[in-house]
């Protein structure tokens, strides 16, 4: 059994809540995963406060914050479209004042920017390891921090953090050793704040893919994995609405795989989220 298991409070069946009403605060939800959760959320009645740094069209990558919107909007739930960079801890605690002033505020944060390069470590420019850090473990730790006020004071609240689950085994640190450390420094604020706000009934969980999801993030894998090895971003996103529903005093200190969560939901057939099961591609640290 993980380490982490044996000393956290440990979700035992769910316990389910509605999300209409709610506000969720995202982070990096202009594409990929952070877009269908912000979506998949609103089709429950989420209001969606949307953080991300494109707020103009990117020649090379698909959506911005006002073009999500618009999708959140038409597919019922109210939007908050803010341009954001998470390592800007003053911004954060701008579109934190933002959310609670639009939508009075927030019962959840799900911490999914982040950023990758999967190099060696005689290959990571410095300014390239400085950037994963200050994205993936600091902003986690800074968005987290800066919401946890709000969420001090919702009756359901969850912090979600699309992080792995930690696997010390050096297969996974050898041909990309700063991604993995800061992968699992987002993981490792789960497993800390987990256990500091347990007695407040906030829920702290990680979710993870088990399959390589089809983002723009495949281009970061030199061609090593086709779409058609590939699930949709749905299925982290309905793993994701599932945690968010549970009861967060008995739902914490979890490392979830999106997979296994759909499993305890009921969800027996995986092929409406594409990709044939011969050829499906693990994800890292799975």
């Amino acid at each position: 059994m993980p380490f982490w298991k044996s000393v956290l409070h440990v979700m035992d069946e769910p316990s389910m809540h509605d999300l209409s009403g709610k506000t969720l605060f995202i982070t990096g939800g202009s594409r990929g995963i952070g877009r269908a959760i912000a979506l998949r959320a609103a089709q429950e009645g989420a209001n969606v406060v949307l953080n991300a740094k494109t707020d103009q069209p990117h020649p090379k990558l698909p959506g911005t914050i006002h073009s999500v919107a618009a999708e959140i909007e038409a597919a019922g739930g109210k939007a908050l479209p803010l341009q954001v960079d998470i390592r800007d801890e003053t911004r954060v605690a701008w579109a934190v004042e933002q959310a609670r002033q639009t939508f009075g505020g927030i019962d959840m944060v799900v911490n999914n920017a982040s950023a990758i390069s999967l190099s060696a470590t005689l290959d990571t420019p410095v300014k390239r390891f400085d950037l994963m850090m200050q994205v993936n473990l600091r902003g986690t730790f800074v968005v987290s921090q800066a919401c946890l006020p709000a969420l001090l004071e919702a009756d359901n609240p969850h912090i979600l953090v699309l992080s792995p689950p930690m696997n010390l085994n050096p297969r996974w640190f050898k041909h990309h050793t700063a991604y993995t450390l800061s992968k699992y420094g987002m993981s490792m604020c789960v497993l800390g704040m987990a256990a500091e706000f347990s007695e407040a009934g906030v829920g702290v969980n990680a979710l993870w893919p088990m399959t390589v999801i089809d983002t723009a993030a495949l281009a970061m894998l030199g061609g090593r994995v086709h779409p058609g090895q590939c699930r949709d971003p749905a299925i982290v996103a309905d793993a994701a609405v599932a945690i968010l529903k549970r009861d967060s005093r008995r739902c914490s200190g979890n490392f979830f795989l999106d997979e296994e969560v759909l499993r305890q939901e009921g969800v027996s057939d995986f092929s409406i989220y594409g990709g044939a099961d011969e050829t499906l591609m693990p994800d890292l640290f799975v």
